[in-house]
């Protein structure tokens, strides 16, 4: 019989105290439990280690049941997290925490009429009161007609801003714990909003534009300066340390496509080095056979240019949970890894999206000689124009 790949399965049984990772370790041993292993082990021992720049995105109303704080917050103190994406949603509940207002646990099987008629909000099985949506949209609406909101500005700028203020709060009402806005604010991690019209706190910017507001968010500042951070990973301060790019996927949705779409807007767009995500992790419920994005593979992002092909075996996707994933992760990991320094990539924005234009523009001037056959027999036939890359764009009058 040949040596079978692969370890051994030994079953013992599990001792009384265990701890996280003597669990992970030894326990998780198949399926998506043995997938849940590897990513604690690839993000410990090479994603979260130096001259790794560490992209998370979020969706799925993770905030609401105090993952903001509990699992995310720590991860950013401990440098694991130099920028994200997520839904306005997951930033808009973290508000709520940070302002000092209580949510609690109930269960999914209320009586949402009565609850209606009571005046209380439910996310499956979290509720909270009406109250604290007005009373949230209420500060929100308050701190945007402040003078450093009055101009146009990507949603990184936006939530920089907005965690000042939150942390400023916090201190007031004496929270304890800061929020996952906060957080960030204090560590310069930049947050970035997919879809900032789809959430309450979009929808009072959009009321505050009816009253003559001067702020306008704007999603081309997202989309350039993202793929500035991505483009300048490959950069570190220790020239013996090659720079590599993570992605980090909790859900799917619009932020997953945010951070992927980075490498496209590098090579397709801009028409420079086409790169990829050195390394892909994804925690989902999505299934890859409906064509949908929040299930799509780390295979089919290569096609795209997002992940490097020659690191597909740095990509590990997970398919549960994330409520369950992620605090057993950032346990794994606080406990396995030295703290990095943090990147404070909030105030570098400026600087890399200057040089990502410079490269830009120098691009411009010197397009590809190389067409694809068929897209060049097409363009023999009609006039055409041609992306900075040299892509071949027909022209159907």
């Amino acid at each position: 019989m040949s040596k079978p790949q692969g370890r051994k399965i030994a079953p013992v049984p599990i001792p009384k105290g265990i701890d996280v990772v003597d669990l992970i370790e030894n326990y998780f041993t198949a399926y998506n439990s043995a997938r849940l292993r590897e990513i604690c082990q690839l993000l410990s021992r090479e994603v979260f280690q130096e001259g790794v720049t560490v992209g998370l995105s979020l969706s799925g109303a993770m905030t609401p049941a105090g993952f903001g704080i509990s699992a995310l917050a720590p991860l950013i103190r401990n440098g694991y997290i130099d920028w994200m994406i997520s839904t306005g949603a997951n930033l808009y509940h973290d508000m709520h925490y940070g302002l000092g207002f209580e949510l609690f646990a109930g269960n999914p099987f209320l009586d949402d009429i009565k609850l209606r008629e009571e005046g209380t909000i439910r996310i499956y099985d979290i509720i909270f009161g009406y109250d604290v949506l007005l009373e949230t949209d209420a500060f929100i609406r308050k701190i945007l007609q402040a003078e450093p909101f009055q101009k146009r500005m990507g949603t990184a700028e936006f939530h920089y801003l907005l965690g000042k203020y939150v942390r400023e709060v916090e201190k007031q009402v004496g929270v304890k714990h800061s929020s996952l806005l906060a957080t960030a604010y204090e560590c310069g991690v930049p947050i970035y909003t997919s879809s900032p019209g789809d959430s309450s706190i979009g929808m009072n910017v959009a009321a505050l534009a009816l009253e003559g507001s001067k702020l306008v968010i704007d999603p081309a500042i997202d989309v350039n300066e993202t793929a500035a951070i991505a483009y300048y990973a490959r950069e570190t301060p220790n020239p013996d340390i090659e720079g590599k790019s993570a992605a980090i996927i909790l859900g799917g949705g619009s932020p997953k496509n945010f951070l992927l779409q980075t490498q496209p807007q590098i090579h397709e767009v801009l028409g420079l080095e086409e790169r990829g995500h050195d390394y892909f992790v994804q925690i989902t419920d999505a299934r890859p056979d409906t064509g949908g994005l929040s299930g799509a593979t780390p295979s089919e992002a290569v096609s795209w240019g997002k992940v490097d092909p020659e690191e597909l075996p740095n990509t590990i996707v997970c398919y549960t949970d994330s409520t369950i994933a992620l605090p057993l992760i950032t346990a794994y990991v606080l406990t396995e890894c030295e703290p990095r320094s943090l990147k404070r990539l909030c105030d570098r924005r400026q600087d890399m999206l200057q040089n990502l234009q410079a490269a830009y523009l120098a691009a411009k001037t010197q397009p590809s000689d190389q067409v694809p056959a068929a897209v060049a027999e097409m363009a023999s036939e009609q006039p055409v124009a041609t992306y900075p890359c040299g892509r071949v764009i027909p022209h159907n009058p």
